[in-house]
């Protein structure tokens, strides 16, 4: 095989190893990049095969394969397919064992649930507790702890362990029972039960990042445990802590793999680990049988941004010349959107965040709408700069005027007016956050995309602290989701489902985000009702129920008549229980050519005048 290994540890020790292992961590996409190391599923499988089949290790211990969490989100294929094409990848890989990562939740506990049924390995999770997952399970019906045998027949013990921080982050509704458990103690608590069980290695799989994988390395008492392979960082990282533990992390996204070969030491206490970093370059052959999967998946993703995921009622004005120099309707919605989803005091985003330079009229939207509109595969971070940062990243934004600019800044949470004739960088007249004057001392909370977090566009008051400016990064590029999955997300959460519960009057979850988020969008731009008159309007709509499967997406123009069907029995049974006089319809038409449907609220983003253009006024 061509591409040489990189040696990070060497022990020196000779003979044949007790075991042999392969670790990696946050993958987002199967295909293949432009750029060295270019990863992809197929060349990461060819050399996953090489360790576990060739000739060079036919007498040694089978190699077992471990993954620290984050595959389902983010990217624009988990935008279309809420994660589901990362299953066949990762079983194709051949794991043995996984933790949990933030975003395998992006799209909500259910979700995740369901595609961990269709995985061939378990998914750990130690320190999350719910009440309701029952015995040795956690959140997400995930076990906690594993012994798996390895081919020689000794025992690996593993368990997973996540931070709190990225916890705190996840923007879909979690039970109000759940409760984190600091992973020390967890550890302390699960590890001897391993050891009693035959356990010969304990392996932690974490989802944190760098300072809390060391706080735990560090913190954990002598030989509790003897290996910790992390994920949630991006970067390749080798540590020994001072509790003899060694910590591995194995890069990103299929371009980087780890191969440990451990051998007890000789006295019998712990482990000698020599690892070897695998970094997946072009030259690396691809695997056919993986090339043809990772060719299958596309195509799947493509057949599928088809489906409908939303409804407007108005014109959504996302044309270039509207964005780059004036307030838009549909800028307007997706900041809010972001400001709101995050909880942070305003949003900027540019007009180089929205590319679909058209207006959508009224009616149905597609997933290929948002994935046009927002193919970017940076995600929403929030960042924290002083009021004064913020007014001069706006005087940036609006430098370019009268030009149609991607630097144009449309915000949400901010009101701010301009003199388009001043000179650039003495433009920007009177700001108001929130309702208040802006005050150049205090600190915001601004999301953004994190391109402007790298100071793109000219934006360097946004510029964060790991790449030397001076904004505090409060959500990382890491923590964060792409726009098109935020719309995703949004659309899946207002679907007939969530009217229905309302109509009826039932108590909402406060504990929801999507909850929050729906109804502050409402306030910002409500929603269109259905008309009393009945008038069933044009094409008939069916909502997106978050199916994946091929034979769906193929059939679906056939059995959308049959599903429409099925709507009106249960939509007739519902109105009579629930009381509801009249005939709602699944679609009705309104004035000046708007329309509703009954399976999903029609939105209706507005223009309010938080971007005001002024003229001669010093």
């Amino acid at each position: 095989m061509k591409a040489e290994e990189t040696t990070i540890h060497k022990t020196g020790r000779e003979g044949p190893p007790d075991l042999r292992l392969l670790h990696f961590n946050d993958v987002y996409h199967p295909a293949t990049g432009t750029e060295d190391p270019v990863g992809g599923i197929a060349r990461f499988q060819t050399v996953c095969n090489y360790y576990r089949d060739d000739e060079k290790f036919k007498d040694l211990p089978k190699a077992m394969t471990f993954f620290s969490g984050d595959a389902l989100n983010p990217s624009r294929e988990s935008t279309v397919t809420k994660g589901a094409h990362m299953v066949e990848a990762l079983n194709n890989i051949g794991i043995d064992a996984a933790t949990v990562g933030n975003h395998e939740f992006d799209f909500g506990e259910a979700n995740f649930k369901k595609l961990a049924q269709r995985c061939d390995f378990p998914w750990l999770l130690a320190n999350l507790d719910d009440p309701n997952a029952g015995e040795n399970m956690c959140f997400g019906q995930c076990e906690k702890s594993k012994i798996i045998e390895a081919s020689n027949g000794l025992k690996i013990g593993i368990l997973g362990l996540v931070e709190k921080e990225w916890l705190e982050k996840i923007n879909t509704s979690l039970p109000a029972s759940l409760q984190w458990r600091e992973p020390i103690e967890v550890a302390k608590e699960i590890a001897p039960q391993l050891r009693e069980q035959g356990a010969d290695i304990v392996i932690a799989l974490t989802h944190m990042r760098q300072p809390r994988d060391f706080a735990f390395g560090d913190g954990i008492p002598e030989g509790l445990i003897d290996l910790i392979l992390g994920g949630h960082d991006h970067e390749y990282e080798y540590q020994v802590f001072k509790s003899g533990a060694t910590f591995l992390r194995s890069g990103s996204d299929f371009k980087n793999l780890s191969y440990v070969e451990a051998r007890r030491k000789e006295d019998a206490k712990g482990w000698d680990f020599d690892i070897v970093r695998r970094d997946i370059v072009r030259e690396i052959p691809e695997d056919e049988k993986t090339s043809e999967l990772a060719e299958r998946l596309v195509q799947d993703v493509h057949r599928k941004l088809g489906n409908r995921i939303g409804f407007t009622s108005v014109p959504l004005d996302a044309r270039f010349d509207t964005v780059g120099q004036q307030e838009s309707n549909y800028a307007n919605f997706v900041a809010d959107l972001m400001r709101l989803y995050y909880e942070a005091d305003c949003a900027v985003c540019t007009a180089f965040t929205i590319k679909g330079d058209q207006v959508y009229p009224p009616g149905e939207l597609f997933l290929r709408n948002l994935v046009d509109c927002h193919p970017f595969e940076d995600p929403v971070v929030v960042v924290r700069v002083k009021g004064k940062a913020l007014r001069h990243a706006l005087e940036n934004g609006v430098s370019q005027y009268p030009e149609p600019a991607a630097c144009f800044p449309q915000v949400s949470g901010i009101r701010y007016s301009f003199d388009g004739e001043a000179e650039a960088g003495k433009r920007i007249r009177e700001v108001e956050m929130n309702g208040k004057a802006l005050d150049e001392n205090a600190d915001y909370t601004v999301a953004c995309r994190a391109f402007l977090a790298s100071a793109k566009l000219g934006y360097e008051q946004f510029r964060v602290h790991a790449e030397g400016g001076g904004a505090e990064e409060v959500v990382s590029e890491e923590e964060g989701v792409l726009v098109s999955g935020l719309l995703r997300q949004y659309f899946a959460s207002i679907e007939i489902v969530d009217s229905m519960k309302g109509l009826a009057q039932k108590e909402k979850n406060p504990t929801s985000q999507w909850d929050r988020v729906n109804d502050e969008m409402d306030k910002s731009h409500p929603p269109r009702e259905s008309s009393s008159d009945g008038k069933s309007g044009g094409k008939k709509r069916n909502a997106d129920d978050g199916s994946d499967d091929d034979e769906e997406v193929s059939s679906r123009n056939e059995e959308r008549e049959k599903r429409l069907q099925v709507a009106r029995k249960v939509l007739k049974r519902w109105r009579r229980v629930a009381g509801i006089q009249g005939r709602p319809e699944l679609a009705s038409e309104q004035e000046h050519g708007e329309f509703v449907v009954g399976w999903t609220k029609g939105i209706a983003p507005k223009l309010d005048g938080r971007i005001q253009m002024v003229s001669g006024q010093a």
